[in-house]
């Protein structure tokens, strides 16, 4: 059997890391401003957490959600502090996609209606309803065209407003900051103003928080920085280093009703265990208060580069915009320089390292970038 062929892949094996660093299987060092599409927040083989996970998974990996989990409990309690949600309940999934479906049909059994706003560039997910909320078309199959979808500009609060006036909207979608859409950013009045129009229209906010969220921004949630607190907030990436989990916080206007959603694999043991590691690493390391401070040195030495058009970002999530196609700059940051990035679009790069990024390290990806232009 072969892999289904999808992805098109670099000619590098990645066999081992350690904080921002990876090594391939012929043993050279790689600077990594990628993290694997955001998903490493604490670092590479981080040795609390690697024996936070090894303790457990040699003790009891997973039971079904039939049974009392306190690990579950524990992590709700630290999520909550973390974040400043403590009094939100938390449902656990596996996935951002599957966080978002649950998201969008949570909203929908509250008040019963069936259209869905969501933003142009927007990326949500590639399963059914998410993808179908998704600006990529290409990514949606006949299958997932069932789903009533009104797709509006970010940051036009007007469009909104008269979509969601129409009474037939169930909730709002959007991200704390676009990822995929190139690190495109809500203005905060215009969050503010969103957050005030759902509340008018009994209109769900579902905030995608996925790549945005768990102190990537230099808050622990992008949307704090506009003062709002959405009905519904999705993550996952970061939330456990690298092994699948993901999550709902949702508000105290939500009734739990048995079977209402469900998961197997979600909030397993040994996630949960991963996740109380990485929160506990998150406090102690100062890691948000990290992101904030490495990200706004990245930020001001970019802006001294005057081959890049335009530059995005809050914290380590950050954008570099370029008037033609980025492909050759990233390759030879790769090859030749050794540095991990992302991309988005053709023309943007996206850098979403591990929140420990050092000033050393970053003072290094500039040197290193600079002998790519």
């Amino acid at each position: 059997m072969k892999l289904f062929d999808v992805y098109p892949l670099f000619d590098v094996n990645v066999v081992k890391g350690k904080g921002c660093h990876v090594w391939d299987d012929k043993g050279q060092e790689y600077l990594d401003l990628y993290g694997g599409h955001a998903v490493i927040s604490v670092g590479h083989a981080h040795p609390k957490y690697v024996k936070a996970i090894s303790e457990q998974v040699a003790t009891l990996g997973f039971y079904s959600n039939s049974v009392i989990n306190t690990l579950q409990r524990d992590f709700a309690a630290k999520l909550g502090k973390a974040c400043g949600y403590d009094d939100y309940f938390l449902f656990l999934i596996n996935s951002g996609a599957e966080a978002n479906e649950n998201a969008l049909k949570l909203a929908s059994f509250y008040n019963n209606r069936r259209r869905v706003v969501s933003f142009r560039k927007s990326f949500h997910g590639r399963t059914s309803a998410a993808v179908r909320v998704t600006d990529i078309p290409k990514y949606i199959a006949p299958v997932n065209e069932g789903l009533d979808v009104t797709f509006v500009e970010l940051n036009d609060i007007k469009a909104v407003r008269e979509e969601l006036q129409k009474g037939d909207v169930s909730s709002v979608i959007i991200e704390g900051i676009q990822g995929v859409g190139g690190i495109q950013i809500p203005d905060d009045q215009f969050m503010s103003d969103l957050r005030a129009v759902c509340t008018e229209t009994n209109t769900v906010l579902i905030l995608d928080e996925i790549q945005s969220g768990y102190g990537r921004s230099g808050k622990f949630f992008a949307h704090q920085y506009a003062g709002i607190r959405p009905d519904i907030i999705t993550v996952a990436k970061g939330i456990c280093n690298g092994l699948p989990m993901s999550g709902l916080i949702i508000s105290p206007i939500f009734t739990p009703v048995y079977g209402q959603l469900g998961t197997t694999f979600g909030g397993n043991h040994l996630a949960c265990a991963g996740a109380i590691a990485v929160l506990d690493i998150i406090e102690k390391e100062h890691l948000v208060d990290n992101a904030a401070k490495v990200g706004a040195y990245l930020l001001e030495e970019l802006k001294k580069f005057p081959q890049i058009k335009e530059i995005r970002g809050r914290g380590l999530m950050i954008g570099l915009e370029f008037d033609q196609p980025i492909k050759e700059i990233r390759t030879k940051l790769l090859y030749e320089q050794k540095v991990f990035t992302g991309v988005a679009g053709a023309n943007t790069i996206r850098l979403l390292p591990p929140l420990c990024l050092t000033m050393d390290d970053a003072k290094e990806f500039i040197s290193r970038f600079k002998k790519c232009l």
